[in-house]
């Protein structure tokens, strides 16, 4: 059985509104009743799913890799590949790619290992990549690369602390009115302790710009130190970030996932950095830090599986290694709506598969 997502403009200034379809392909009446509930938690539905970008080829590139997303300008969805590609997916039909950009570095090498990104309001792209780490800006077309300043401490060893490069900025995030920029770490820099409570603290990074400047003008702004869980299935590795998206308040939704044999374990936080202590001088966390302080909205293992196959072992057949994550609309002051994307790894054994989630908020005060 199969769900499927489908986008559509919601309105003539291309806010989105996502709905999944509520037939099954292939089913009866009572199966379609069988999922009536998407209940993940109080706070969290699961709405629908689409594997039809899984091991497919677009002018001869495979769409698999997809590690982050971005609504662009023109309402269709930017779907960043961590092999140095950036696919667009059009609206109709059911976000197909339309479009995919080779992206390169300053030496015109495919060596990116892009994990995030971020779309401006002048439509330059700004995207992460592990291996240095690094942000670089492109602008519409993919080209021109230039490199925002980062903080040396990030960096991979022996330049910085960050002990592997397959573990520094996984998550990227513009708040609202685009003057800060976020950027989280996925695993510990080298130093860094656990809280009292035994949790890994990794470090978000933001960059600030005032009004009327262009992405290229962030400068090194404030650090923040943020706890992630214990991995439930394997006590001898902990749960990364995987995503980070900004919230219309400016608090933050924050993605964490781990793996282990029994499957993935996903988990959706929303947290805020505006009461955290900013950790740009502490050299090893905890130290005097206050940490960012995170709700859990959902444990994706709960939600219904909506008749979802699987490749792999899994808790929840849902599930697989989710890693992209942007807001697609939010109709009210409390209530989002998400689209997620897993990571195949171009491996046989895991699925490319798009999820629309609704989300409900709640207040900054309680």
């Amino acid at each position: 059985m199969r769900r499927h997502l489908r986008i559509a403009l919601a309105t003539a200034t291309a806010a989105l509104a996502l709905c999944g379809s509520l037939g099954v392909a292939g089913g009866s009446a009572t199966a379609r009743a069988q999922y009536d509930d998407h209940k993940c938690s109080d706070n969290v539905d699961v709405d629908a799913f689409s594997d039809d970008l899984d091991a497919t080829l677009f002018r001869k590139r495979y769409v698999g890799n997809l590690s982050g997303l971005a609504v662009d300008a023109d309402g269709s969805i930017a779907a960043l590949s961590d092999r140095s590609l950036l696919f667009r997916l059009d609206m109709e039909p059911d976000l197909k790619p339309g479009a995919v950009t080779d992206l390169r570095d300053e030496q015109g090498y495919p060596s990116l290992d892009s994990e995030a990104l971020v779309i401006d309001s002048d439509k330059t792209r700004l995207v992460t990549s592990e291996i240095e780490p690094s942000i670089r800006l492109y602008d519409e077309s993919g080209k021109n690369p230039v490199k925002l300043d980062m903080p040396k401490r990030l960096l991979v060893k022996p330049a910085g602390r960050a002990p592997d490069r397959n573990l520094t900025l996984e998550g990227l995030t513009l708040q609202p009115g685009g003057h800060t920029l976020i950027a989280s770490m996925e695993g510990p820099l080298e130093g860094d302790g656990k809280d009292t409570a035994g949790h890994t603290l990794v470090r978000l990074q933001s960059w600030h710009r005032e009004q009327g400047q262009a992405a290229k003008d962030f400068k090194i702004s404030k650090q923040y130190g943020y706890a992630v869980d214990k991995n439930p299935d394997n006590a001898n590795k902990d749960l990364g970030i995987s995503e980070i998206a900004a919230t219309p308040d400016g608090r933050l939704l924050v993605l964490e996932r781990g793996h282990s044999p029994s499957g993935n374990t996903v988990r959706l936080y929303l947290a805020d950095p505006s009461q955290a202590s900013d950790v740009t001088d502490v050299e090893n966390l905890p130290g005097a830090a206050h940490l960012v302080k995170k709700t859990l909205l959902a444990d994706l293992v709960t939600c219904p599986d909506l008749g979802a196959p699987a490749k792999q072992p899994q808790h929840n057949k849902l599930l697989d290694n989710i890693e992209g994550m942007t807001i697609i609309d939010h109709p009210s002051d409390d209530e989002l709506t998400l689209l997620l994307v897993s990571d195949d790894n171009a491996n046989v054994n895991q699925i490319t598969r798009l999820y629309a989630l609704t989300v409900r908020l709640p207040s900054s005060g309680s």
